[in-house]
This record gives C-alpha cells, structure tokens and sequence, in this order.
C-alpha cells in the first residue's frame, strides 16, 4: 500500500488548510492512521492518530480544538483540518499508517503559515 498526502500550502496565521492522505489500497485494516509533522531542525512528532474505526484520536496538546483528524475506510483516506493555523504549525506534513505489524509512510505535505 502506497500512501499519498496532498492538501499543503502557504497559508496566514489564522487561516485553515485541509490535508487528505490516499492510500492505494484498502484501509480497513490498518489499525492505527495518523499524521506526523517535522519542523526545520526538530525530530518528527505526532500530532494526531485516529484508530481503525475512527471512534477514538489522539492529539498533541498544542492543536486540541484546532486540529481533527477522520478517515473514510471506504474512500481509503484520511483527513487532517487545521484551523486557527499558527506560525508554530509549520512543517512537513506526513501521513502514517500501521497494518499487522507494519508501518507504511506518505511523502510529506508542506504546510507554511506565515505570521
């Protein structure tokens, strides 16, 4: 399964983007899909994880009620809306997915919100 993430951009503080990740294949399996970010010169975080069925997430502290992450099994994506975006969001955007032991990773999505 390959994974696609599109949905970057240069985007004002304040503004909203929306991220999708498409996979080539089926998700339903995966039991765990996410997105990652990675800023200039840090380490690769979480900010945000959504289980198999999309009953339950998980967010970094820093984007609760800014950020909600979906995913449509059928469609085979998963979304991530950011609102409220700040310059601190900055950063490559990757999607992540984990299916019977393995992991798969999308190519990163540029988000650059400019203050």
């Amino acid at each position: 399964v390959q994974l696609q993430a599109s949905g970057g951009g240069l985007v004002q503080a304040g503004g909203s983007l929306r991220l999708s990740c498409a996979a080539s294949g089926s998700i339903r399996s995966f039991s765990q899909m996410g997105w990652y970010r990675q800023a200039p010169g840090q380490q690769r975080e979480l900010v945000a994880s959504i289980d198999q069925t999309g009953s339950s997430s998980y967010y970094l502290h820093s984007v609760k009620g800014r950020f909600t992450i979906s995913r449509d099994n059928a469609e085979n994506t998963i979304y991530l809306q950011m609102n409220s975006l700040k310059p601190e969001d900055t950063g490559v955007y990757y999607c992540n997915g984990f299916e019977f032991s393995i992991t798969y990773w999308g190519q990163g999505t540029q988000v650059t919100v400019s203050s």
